[in-house]
């Protein structure tokens, strides 16, 4: 594997760009166990202009604990590099120490014994300290929401988004834009959008029966800021009505419209801007491949994949600058914009370690009170876990493989599946399991738990189209999220098969029989994007299974033989 000195050797030899992270300053504080707030805000201011980036924080206001993937594939061009690649790997490439908190905050190893040295991470009320500290140093400093804000959680289901949206307005961001926010429905987009104070972008975005740009959404806003004229351009998800269901935003299109990108770079561009700012939920591969395509845009902020990427990615002369997710991290990118054109930048990716960083009283106060009418509901304790529950990776998680078997034990059934969504905490074993546990990984506006017969056959059709969107070798066929995880059946997976060849020795793991492609089983599952799905929520689902249970205990899973990765 390439040594990130040579990495990053190689990355600035093909820029005139001048660049560096602070990453290795917390991390070698991490190593040396010495972590304080200071440490973790200390910046060497640079240039004139600072950006502030989170992303992806799916509604969690509070301190969680998360485990970043253990498998996260790369395929095409993509295969080796990062984000795609985890574990020692990725520690040894940014020079990450065992056991340190860098390690923790950063890596999946050994995350259960780690997560109770270091404690949780994230908490909107910490993630506000970090905010006013950079605005302290950098009052002009432009914050940026990168989408996936007003979902995920109890609370944020029962209030339709408000209590994200009363808690991030007061974190005072400059833009935003979106993805699982359209799953409330465009009506209700519609409504929080026009009461926003700032702005909501999204140059994708576009009314689908005049094919023209929608009207409530800009494509772009300017900032003057330390002498410079900044221009930031929105990149809503472009995969909305397949990933997602369609029929909720009937009104709307979306795709990646590299094209429209170019034109709005150039028109912003003819209008002054000496800084140009793609704030995107596109995900890193799709991403990358944008900024090969796309000329003049000077920084993406990406969104959507979840990566936490401690230095910047270069593609040509534009930096690619990966947050995380759940609240966990915020970036700092200061950047020196002179004659026209970006010069240098400095970034720094903030770890949110929640014992470590005070809250803010304000924030955390306003949090309490959103919370305050659900807390007896929130609190309520279904179940125990010896077992670490976790999300994230290509294929299933221990917290996918307990909603699957959920699935199959609820609802009578042969074979689950759950959707391969990447958000959703994890839980250490030893923890209570709350309802709003429950919530962080299953929250959503369409979310029964279906029952049907599926063919054999179906099934493997099924399995072959998400395979596809998931290990296409082009980004821009990429569609989905990870893997559908599956209960009750095994199967072996080629990545680098074409579509259609990449599913065999599909097998139902009860009997040990292979799959009959003209044999009908019965499939549970839950969010289905099909309009008039019915069955039970898929929390009540997996709360009667855990009540049952009592203490969950989740075996280790090796029903998917995965080849070519």
């Amino acid at each position: 594997m390439i040594s990130r000195r040579d990495f990053l050797q190689t990355s600035m030899a093909a820029s005139a760009i001048l660049g560096a992270s602070s990453f290795g300053n917390w991390a070698k504080l991490a190593a040396q166990q010495a972590l304080s707030q200071d440490d973790l805000l200390q910046f060497d201011t640079f240039g004139n202009v600072s950006l502030i980036h989170v992303t992806d924080i799916h509604a969690q206001l509070k301190p969680i604990y998360f485990r970043e993937p253990s498998i996260n594939i790369g395929v095409g061009d993509n295969k080796g590099a990062v984000p795609h690649v985890t574990g020692a790997d990725f520690r040894k490439l940014y020079g990450i120490d065992d056991g340190s908190p860098s390690h923790y905050a950063l890596s999946s190893g050994d995350f259960s014994a780690l997560a109770q040295a270091y404690g949780k991470v994230g908490g909107l009320d910490r993630v506000a300290t970090v905010i006013n500290a950079i605005r302290a140093d950098r009052p002009e400093a432009i914050l940026l929401d990168g989408g996936d804000t007003w979902h995920g959680s109890y609370t944020c289901y029962h209030t339709e988004g408000q209590d994200m949206v009363n808690v991030m307005n007061a974190l005072r961001p400059d833009a935003m834009t979106f993805h699982w926010e359209f799953t409330l429905g465009q009506e209700r987009v519609r409504e929080i959008v026009e009461g926003l104070p700032f702005a909501a972008l999204g140059q994708n975005i576009f009314d689908k029966m005049w094919d023209e740009p929608a009207a409530e959404f800009s494509p772009y806003t300017f900032f003057e800021r330390g002498g410079a004229k900044i221009a930031v351009i929105g990149q809503a998800f472009p995969y909305m009505p397949i990933a997602n269901p369609g029929w909720m935003f009937p009104d709307y299109s979306f795709g990646i419209r590299d094209e429209n990108m170019q034109a709005m770079v150039d028109e912003v561009r003819a209008q002054g801007a000496d800084l140009v700012v793609c704030l995107s939920h596109n995900g890193f591969d799709v991403d990358k491949k944008m900024a090969g395509i796309v000329k003049g845009i000077d920084v993406i902020l990406t969104g959507h994949t979840h990566d936490a990427l401690p230095e910047p990615v270069l593609v040509g002369e534009t930096i690619l600058i990966a947050s995380g997710s759940n609240g966990k991290f915020v970036s700092r990118v200061d950047l020196d914009v002179r004659d026209g054109r970006m010069m240098g930048f400095r970034h720094k990716l903030i770890p949110i370690f929640s014992d470590v960083i005070a809250p803010d009283k304000d924030v955390t106060a306003l949090i309490d009170a959103e919370r305050a009418p659900f807390k007896a509901e929130l609190e309520e304790v279904i179940g125990q876990t010896d077992s670490l529950l976790y999300r994230r990776g290509n294929f299933n998680g221990s917290w996918d493989d307990l909603i699957c078997e959920a699935l199959i034990e609820e609802r009578e059934a042969d074979i689950a599946m759950s959707p391969g969504v990447r958000w959703g905490p994890s839980l250490i074993p030893g923890q209570d399991i709350t309802r709003e546990d429950i919530f962080n990984v299953t929250s959503m506006t369409y979310g029964k738990a279906y029952r049907s017969e599926m063919t054999g056959e179906f099934i493997k059709v099924i399995l072959e189209d998400v395979a596809d969107n998931i290990f296409n070798p082009d980004p821009y066929y990429q569609q989905g999220g990870d893997m559908v995880r599956i209960g009750g059946m095994g199967y072996r997976i080629d990545i680098n098969q074409p579509q259609g060849s990449r599913i065999s020795d599909m097998v139902l793991l009860r009997t040990g029989e292979a799959i009959d492609p003209e044999k009908t089983y019965v499939v549970a599952g839950w969010a289905s994007v099909n309009e008039g799905t019915e069955g039970p929520q898929i929390w009540d689902v997996v709360e009667s299974h855990i009540r049952k249970q009592g203490t969950v205990r989740v075996a280790p899973n090796d029903s998917v033989k995965v080849i070519g990765a």
